[in-house]
């Protein structure tokens, strides 16, 4: 079973889609891939050498803007594939400095001060 990119673009409210999210490959995420079994480790092997390994102390967060996660089902041997969108927003600051830190300038023109909208 599959959908396609079309049909998942319709359903969302708001699609966030922009070719930055795709100039960088995603964290690969691994679930239920722990087995001893042969088969389970190929997967997995031939899973994470489908992207570049990222090293955890050198990587800029700022370059991961996707997330894949593969879960195995031992059960029904099926494997679930979730492709996610990340995206980094500030957290525990005021809404004015929020839309300065996203780069969307606020209208401050009924301000008086710049102090006012932090």
């Amino acid at each position: 079973q599959y959908s396609l990119l079309r049909d998942v673009v319709s359903s969302l409210k708001r699609h966030r889609m922009h070719e930055q999210q795709f100039s960088h490959p995603p964290l690969l995420i691994l679930s239920n891939f722990g087995l001893q079994q042969i088969q389970v480790k190929l997967m997995a092997s031939t899973f994470q050498n489908l992207f570049p390994s990222i090293n955890v102390h050198r990587v800029n967060l700022n370059t991961i803007r996707r997330c894949l996660l593969i879960t195995y089902d031992p059960d029904t041997q099926l494997l679930e594939l979730r492709h996610y969108s990340v995206k980094v927003v500030p957290v525990g600051v005021s809404k004015g400095l929020k839309k300065l830190l996203q780069e969307k300038f606020p209208n401050m023109s009924h301000l008086e001060d710049i102090s006012e909208l932090l």
